[in-house]
């Protein structure tokens, strides 16, 4: 149901994580929100399809918590 994103467009996505975070760093150093800023960037650069990352999370888990 879901499709795998093509390896181009996953480097490019990772890249321009590094790029943001790495620039932002001197700002959100300062700031009390940065834990959310980063959380977000993660999830980019985690989502390798077009699945909801919480549910390939879950899904990779099995049965952790159950």
């Amino acid at each position: 149901m879901y499709q795998a994103y093509p390896l181009y467009k996953i480097i490019l996505r990772r890249a321009l994580v590094i790029f943001i975070g790495v620039t932002a760093l001197p700002v959100m150093l300062f700031r009390k929100d940065r834990a959310r800023f980063y959380s977000y960037l993660h999830r980019i650069w985690c989502k390798t399809s077009a699945k909801p990352v919480w549910l390939a999370q879950t899904e990779s888990a099995g049965g952790v918590f159950w």
